[in-house]
């Protein structure tokens, strides 16, 4: 069972799957509340059929000289969504062009796509500058503030891991060179 995209400008973001995938959260009367439910939204991917039917849509119409901003929207909902890293990329492009033509509304939803979308690249600092920009608009979202703890958690989480590991390369460069000079004492007694 595929989820629906959201409308662009009605709400953000769809319902995880174990919702019926009914679509936008307020046409549900639902609201997605907590970081489990936030996470959901982030680790949601696409179905294939999803995606084959997107973008067909979106090919389509790209054919025939004009896409509608609804299209984009949802061809690039899907793409964020993607298992691949180039998929994600495209939807972010695609969301990109998309932001300055769109409503105050439309607006709210693309900025948090690429929030989503470059959170899901572990671009946590791109992430992090649209997700406070969607705050600074929006200083009650509480779905954004959901997001922003999550971007907040993931950096420190990686910046610990990526300190462990510049940490291990220390000791090991360490410990070589200890090992390099006691060979080089041994060799001149």
């Amino acid at each position: 069972m595929g989820s629906h995209p959201p409308d662009a400008g009605s709400a953000f973001p769809p319902l995880p799957p174990d919702h019926g995938g009914c679509g936008p959260v307020e046409s549900c009367g639902v609201r997605i509340v907590g970081a489990v439910a936030m996470e959901a939204v982030l680790n949601d991917l696409v179905s294939v059929d999803d995606l084959m039917k997107f973008e067909k849509k979106f090919q389509s119409e790209q054919a025939a000289g004009s896409v509608s901003k609804s299209t984009q929207f949802e061809y690039a909902w899907c793409l964020v969504r993607s298992k691949y890293n180039d998929d994600i990329r495209k939807g972010i492009s695609l969301l990109e062009e998309l932001l300055p033509k769109g409503s105050k509304e439309e607006q709210r939803d693309y900025v948090f796509y690429l929030a989503v979308g470059n959170y899901r690249l572990k671009e946590y600092e791109k992430a992090l500058k649209y997700v406070r920009g969607l705050l600074q608009t929006e200083p009650q979202n509480n779905q954004a503030k959901e997001l922003e703890q999550l971007i907040d958690k993931a950096m420190k989480k990686d910046g610990l891991v990526g300190m462990a590991i510049v940490g291990g390369m220390a000791l090991g460069v360490a410990g070589l060179a200890g090992l390099i000079g006691l060979a080089v004492s041994k060799s001149k007694s």
